[in-house]
């Protein structure tokens, strides 16, 4: 059960409320209004008087329910009007006029508007127009001419509305902390039906904000970035002529008087804010030139290796810098993926966007290297048509939302702990359109019959509880194809192999031959060894090793790590 509370000002800001709540809607969805409950329990009702004029009965309502207001004359508060909107799953069963009248109650209560047992509240009703919910309108006048105490009366709402769906076997919602972006109101949903959008100019606009952040290296990168993807930027300028803040607009979204609808950073989230911004573009510094510049699809995948490590056994400040970084790189990856998979991976983004804040100061230091090797990434055309690299990312970046969710769990943050888990399931059809591809591909290209029993007894004496499955994979293939290019390359196939089997347990993998691709697929390239080790690795190949070699005995398993299961 959704509730939420928009205020209204005005002279004639109860009466314009309550000719909506009694009129067609804007798109022609108010069906029978009619009043379910009042303050005192027999206020007008326009929707069911039939033999009087329906428009002067409203406005009898609105007088009074203006009446304490207006007794106050030129001391009236400016903001006069209390709407709160209570909306249904829709899941849930349909709700009687009396059930709807009880939650109105509990909600006025709650708030603050009209407290159990107060004959001087405010005066308020509970106007029904379809199924699934109801409208509260109060004025913010007190019967006796005091203001109502209506402290945190979103939190106070919010917390009712839980208990409510408890008590009445209602789909129960996930408690929120305050630090969840502004949801489009239902104005801009229609809007955006009317304009043939599947998304509202607020949600298009928010992706655009993060991506050009997650793209940036400098604020003036950063406006220039938004400019370049389509969006109209409007600075705030101070009188020493400093930036301080900016909104942004839709070309061609415009309001009745037909001027561009403009929104502030801070109102498409709190962390899209010009400070919070040019905080995170210098908290992380640039990383160091080299001579010889690493792969950006592997620095990105190991950095994404990692983050399972920092929320178990990092600090708060450093996982939430982790998942702020995953945020902004699951962000740009659309932009790097084929056009089959980036629906998937623009969806997976945006839910996962909820998972990366809450009350918790991020590190943002700690995570440069995964962005700025997707940055590199994006930047390096040649980069972006790499299918094994999307794929390595994706298959590292599933094990990472996961323990993501786990981690929010742990620190019982309901609204991210379930978008982590939404956004599982779009990255992993995500990960399967971009992996099968390749992994065909791969197998198209595997060694002959004589190699490939080879590396299954190499397989078989290191990992001996995966090898059935790994040999009875349909990745196999693929699998002996990235090791036999290893060997190519000057890679003993046995070391590489313990290698891979040493950066993490397979244990929580569903395809482990899947897994040791992308793994033998990333250090194969990664350290060419030298002449001198490429002529004895080619000795040492033509017969099995000596000894067995094993998984290193020191690689630990995480303690209540969650049972991530990837294809």
């Amino acid at each position: 059960m959704i509730p939420k509370i928009i205020l209204g000002k005005g002279a004639r800001a109860t009466r314009r409320l309550i000719g909506y709540l009694y009129g067609p809607g804007s798109a022609n969805a108010h069906a029978d209004p009619h009043l379910v409950a009042s303050w005192n329990g027999f206020g007008p009702d326009p929707g069911r008087s039939p033999r009087r004029n329906p428009k002067q009965v409203e406005d009898q309502l609105a007088a009074q329910l203006d009446q304490p207001v207006k007794m106050l004359g030129d001391k009236a508060p400016t903001t006069t009007v209390w709407h709160c909107p209570v909306r249904a799953a829709p899941e849930d069963p349909i709700l009687s006029d009396a059930d709807w009248a009880d939650i109105a109650r509990r909600i006025v209560a709650a708030a603050g508007i009209a407290p159990e047992g107060d004959e001087e509240a405010c005066r308020w009703v509970a106007v029904r127009h379809a199924d699934d919910h109801i409208h509260i309108a109060a004025t913010l006048v007190r019967q006796d001419g005091r203001r109502p105490g209506r402290d945190h009366d979103i939190r106070a709402v919010q917390r009712e509305a839980r208990k409510i769906e408890v008590d009445l076997g209602l789909r129960r919602l996930n408690p929120g902390d305050g630090t969840a972006a502004k949801r489009p109101t239902s104005k801009e949903h229609f809007k955006a039906k009317r304009q043939g959008q599947d998304t509202t100019t607020r949600e298009i606009l928010r992706m655009r904000v993060r991506r050009a952040v997650a793209a940036a290296s400098s604020e003036a990168e950063f406006f220039a970035v938004l400019e370049a993807t389509g969006v109209d930027v409007r600075p705030k300028v101070g009188p020493s002529g400093d930036i301080l803040g900016y909104s942004v607009a839709l070309p061609g979204d415009l309001n009745k008087h037909g001027e561009p609808v403009w929104f502030s950073g801070s109102t498409l989230a709190g962390d899209l804010s010009l400070p919070k911004i040019r905080h995170r573009l210098t908290a992380t510094s640039p990383e160091p030139v080299t001579a010889r510049p690493a792969d950006p699809w592997h620095q990105a995948t190991a950095a994404t290796e990692r983050i399972p490590d920092h929320l178990t056994h990092g600090d708060d400040q450093i996982a939430q810098g982790q998942l702020v970084a995953l945020g902004g790189a699951l962000d740009l990856l659309p932009l790097a993926a084929p056009a089959a998979a980036r629906s998937e991976l623009e969806r997976a983004a945006a839910l996962f966007e909820r998972a990366t804040r809450s009350h918790i100061t991020a590190d943002l230091e700690s995570a440069r290297v995964l962005r700025r090797s997707v940055q590199t990434i994006l930047r390096t055309p040649a980069a972006t048509h790499d299918g094994a690299g999307l794929a390595m990312l994706l298959d590292a970046a599933l094990i990472a939302v996961a323990f993501a969710k786990h981690w929010h769990r742990t620190h019982q943050h309901a609204q991210q702990e379930a978008a982590a888990q939404q956004s599982l399931v779009h990255l992993q059809t995500a990960y399967t359109q971009v992996a099968v591809p390749v992994l065909d591909g791969l197998a198209r290209r595997t060694p002959g019959i004589q190699t490939k029993q080879r590396y299954a007894r190499h397989l078989q004496q290191a990992v001996p509880e995966h090898a059935d499955r790994i040999l009875q994979d349909s990745a196999w293939d693929a699998l002996a194809t990235v090791l036999i290019d290893a060997e190519k390359a000057g890679h003993n196939p046995a070391t590489i192999l313990d290698q891979a089997l040493g950066q993490r347990t397979l244990d929580d993998a569903r395809s482990p031959a899947r897994a040791l691709t992308w793994r033998i697929h990333r250090l194969g390239q990664r350290h060419t060894p030298s002449p001198l080790a490429q002529a004895a690795t080619s000795r040492s190949t033509t017969r099995l090793p000596a000894t067995p070699f094993h998984t290193p005995a020191a690689t630990p398993t995480a303690v209540q790590q969650p049972q991530v299961r990837r294809r």
